[in-house]
């Protein structure tokens, strides 16, 4: 009986493929967010509230006192520490954020952060949270080394990698290789 490797062949790129799905996603998503951190933050959604006051404000305020002062912007309950960093300057701590309040010109700055949905643990598991993780990741690696390879010979005849497959796989060898040569070299 001959062996059928292009049978087994299949088998293994299919079931890898459905495997790894999950993870595949993870790091393309992830890694597109990271790709374009000047443009985000793809853990973080930062809201920035600028604000003005009349308030009479001094550096002898006490906890009660700026409690009471960032009632005024719904922001009391939040109040974790205060400081006056200059005799112009009240910056207070917040739960998920920061405050900082120009006394002299009667301006300030309310800053909140919030755990961006879903992008935050994607991101979380592509940068390799744990030795344990580190070893999943290396498997996954090694998977899409073997999906790729297996993925060359899954069709035959005219569209596979004797022909036409293997024009469009040589083209996707030159793109990384030409930028290479262009901006690494």
């Amino acid at each position: 009986m001959k062996f059928k490797w292009r049978k087994w062949n299949r088998v293994i790129h299919r079931d890898l493929g459905y495997l790894f799905f999950g993870m595949t996603i993870i790091y393309a998503l992830s890694g597109i967010a990271i790709n374009h951190l000047d443009d985000w933050n793809p853990n973080y959604i930062i809201t920035t509230n600028n604000v003005e006051f009349t308030d009479k404000i001094n550096t002898e305020m006490d906890k009660t006192s700026v409690i009471s002062f960032l009632d005024k912007f719904n922001e009391g309950r939040n109040y974790k520490k205060h400081y006056f960093p200059s005799d112009n300057f009240l910056k207070v701590f917040l739960k998920n954020g920061v405050a900082v309040f120009n006394i002299s010109k009667g301006v300030g700055t309310i800053e909140k952060t919030k755990k961006r949905p879903v992008f935050k643990e994607m991101n979380y598991l592509h940068y390799n949270p744990g030795s344990w993780w580190i070893w999943f990741s290396d498997i996954f690696a090694g998977a899409l080394i073997i999906i790729a390879i297996s993925g060359l010979f899954i069709i035959k005849g005219k569209n596979g990698i004797s022909r036409r497959g293997a024009w469009i796989t040589i083209l996707g060898i030159l793109i990384p290789v030409l930028f290479l040569l262009m901006f690494y070299y």
